[in-house]
């Protein structure tokens, strides 16, 4: 099942068919351990009184409450090697390779949910950076007891020329003001994402396209499981939150997002996210 986030209510994709959620709280009904089977409940109630209606899939927001975003790091080889290449004149290389092989992972805090982005949204580059990427990544959510019950797409923009700089540097490259998106929707399976799913990313400037490339998600070194367990070592969560869960596609070091790009990010069973840079 899918649940889209827009102005006028929440709605719940099921089969093809579009339903209006029983509860305008987004908080209270997404922050439930049982929340497919809840939301099978809502379904049929829906079918059952007649409520059924179809849907178009406009004017979504992000689908996020009160809910924080974190975010991992160094997950995938890729990710490990261009971190530490980047890092490379500061002497901050063997931070990146230490910790792909360490038994805890990088885990940071990325955004509020004020700070976030929803589908069709504008994200941004830093004035003060000289090299922009967004980076593609399966995300989590997970409720307030830790259970990870759904998933989304979320592109963790990030500023390689001021984590390079210095690694000291990663909450200015990686948290500022439109910095993290979103959407479209929460993905809500009965059981874990198919190991299979891939995430793709495709970049376009100028109605051409200038980067693509895709990544299984089976390509990550750690667990979803155990990047919660470290999360929610010393950490509680009264809404639940979201956890990003690092990325493995990384366009080439010659390449920097410019004002106007349109970063789209796909991954199965979810759907597409897109943002224009602002």
């Amino acid at each position: 099942m899918k649940l889209y986030k827009t102005q006028s209510g929440i709605v719940i994709e099921h089969e093809d068919g579009f339903y209006r959620a029983e509860t305008r709280e987004w908080d209270q009904l997404v922050n439930q351990d049982n929340l497919f089977a809840r939301l099978q409940q809502m379904v049929a109630s829906s079918e059952a009184s007649g409520e059924y209606r179809s849907w178009t899939e406009t004017g979504l927001l992000a689908p996020i409450g009160r809910q924080e975003v974190w975010a991992s790091g160094v997950t995938y080889l890729r990710s490990r090697n261009a971190r530490m290449e980047e890092s490379k004149k500061s002497g901050g290389d063997n931070f990146y390779d230490r910790v792909y092989d360490a038994e805890r992972p990088e885990l940071f805090f990325k955004s509020t949910p004020e700070r976030v982005v929803g589908p069709g949204g504008g994200v941004r580059i830093r004035q003060d950076s000289t090299w922009d990427v967004p980076e593609p990544e399966l995300t989590l959510f997970i409720t307030s007891s830790g259970r990870i019950v759904g998933y989304t797409c979320g592109n963790d923009m990030s500023s390689r020329s001021i984590e390079g700089e210095n690694p000291l540097y990663l909450p200015q490259a990686k948290t500022y003001d439109g910095s993290a998106a979103l959407g479209p929707c929460l993905y809500v399976p009965e059981t874990p994402i198919d190991p299979d799913t891939q995430i793709e990313l495709e970049i376009r400037r100028d109605e051409q396209t200038v980067f693509t490339s895709s990544i299984g998600i089976d390509q990550m070194k750690r667990q979803h499981t155990e990047l919660v367990s470290f999360l929610f070592r010393e950490c509680s969560f009264p809404y639940g939150c979201y956890l990003m869960t690092g990325t493995g596609i990384v366009p080439p070091d010659s390449f920097t997002l410019q004002s106007g790009d349109e970063i789209s990010i796909t991954i199965g069973g979810i759907g597409t996210l897109t943002n224009t840079v602002s």
